[in-house]
């Protein structure tokens, strides 16, 4: 297996939360001695992930308390365990993940509308909600579909289509179900020290997203279509995405130091209409409802090999120990500025915090 392979591999999990997959390339393979399409195995890399770890300031748009002392908390603990596939064939490569979020009191399960607060408004201690989120990314690389070269040059590694889709479906009130699907071009370059960074603009469109607030029935009858969903059903229109990610070991420290990696990705997705699917609602200021563009990001991810510094290269990359940095703004494409009653109080303007990530995590992967 090359390295670019094994890197590739390692990384994987930092693509865990609404990220592209790195690509791998069948030309990469050391050269052997022939040998018959037979007896060659259909996937040439399989990976295979789990990891655990804390995030302690994460968000959920809508969710947010009121302090003592008047100021806002947005913010809410998460446990993440995830769960990560990477396979490589000859033609092109698959990425799947799997993940679990389960937050702090301050991101209730239903039925609580809020912290402390129920549908009918009286008090209740609802626990935390669970989230589960996949991703699916599968290229298929233009050198190998065309038996060719000619789409390696210079740093440009290769050129490939790619397809994927993302489902999430979470037990507070709201009650998401968010359904996507992406398709379009990866480009793929090389790093120094043999690592990568692949870029791939996309068309996205997102789907029968479920938001009970706006269900007909819910707070009065409505009219269909025009004040509220018939079955809180929201799809959107298409628009674009561009998705990043990149890998690169620490290649310049001393042999004995050589334990360390730095990766990243970041996702941009264009507004989609209306976040209620209600344009007439929509409003202006802090009342609109209009999505923004999203940024999704990982900016950094700093990983120790932890079992290559304990037990030597053979087992590199079993055990990762790692810290990372997450930066998602307008979380769902809602306007952090706006979005009156969920990312701005409706009566001041003032920011909930619920609409922007910014946090510090880290945690631990183990392959098997």
């Amino acid at each position: 297996m090359s390295f670019r392979f094994k890197a590739i591999a390692a990384a994987a999990l930092s693509l865990a939360t609404l990220a592209t997959s790195g690509l791998a390339q069948a030309a990469d393979l050391p050269v052997k001695a022939a040998k018959k399409a037979a007896d060659l195995p259909f996937f040439l890399v399989i990976d295979n992930r789990v990891s655990f770890s804390w995030m302690p300031k994460g968000t959920d748009p809508g969710m947010w308390s009121v302090r003592p002392d008047g100021s806002i908390n947005g913010t809410t603990a998460k446990q993440v365990y995830s769960f990560t596939h990477f396979d490589l064939w000859a033609y092109g490569t698959n990425f799947f993940t799997i993940s679990m979020f389960k937050s702090g009191h301050n991101d209730p399960a239903s039925p609580c509308v809020a912290p402390g607060v129920n549908i009918a408004g009286t008090a209740s201690d609802c626990a935390g909600a669970t989230e589960i989120y996949g991703l699916f990314r599968s290229t298929f690389g233009w050198n190998e579909i065309f038996n060719t070269k000619a789409f390696t040059m210079g740093p440009l590694h290769n050129i490939s289509f790619e397809v994927g889709m993302d489902a999430n479906t979470e037990n507070n009130f709201l009650a998401p179900a968010k359904r996507d699907v992406v398709a379009g071009l990866q480009f793929a370059f090389d790093l120094p020290y043999k690592g990568y960074f692949n870029v791939a603009p996309l068309m996205y469109y997102e789907f029968l997203n479920h938001n009970a607030f706006t269900q007909c029935g819910l707070f009065g009858a409505g009219v269909a279509g025009v004040t509220c969903n018939s079955d809180g059903n929201v799809s959107y229109r298409p628009t674009w995405a561009v998705e990043i990610n990149y890998y690169m070991d620490l290649g310049f420290l001393p042999p004995n130091m050589q334990f360390w990696s730095i990766s990243g990705r970041a996702g941009w997705y264009g507004p989609k209409g209306d976040s209620n699917g209600l344009p007439a609602l929509s409003g202006t200021g802090i009342f609109s409802t209009k999505s923004k563009t999203e940024l999704n990001s990982e900016p950094i991810r700093l990983t120790f090999d932890a079992s290559k510094a304990a037990w030597g290269d053979k087992y590199s990359h079993f055990v990762d120990l790692w810290v990372a940095y997450r930066y998602w703004q307008n979380k769902f494409g809602l306007d952090h500025n706006a979005m009156a009653g969920v990312c701005t109080v409706a009566a001041t303007g003032q920011s909930t915090k619920s609409c922007t990530e910014s946090t510090v995590y880290g945690g631990i992967t183990v392959k098997f």
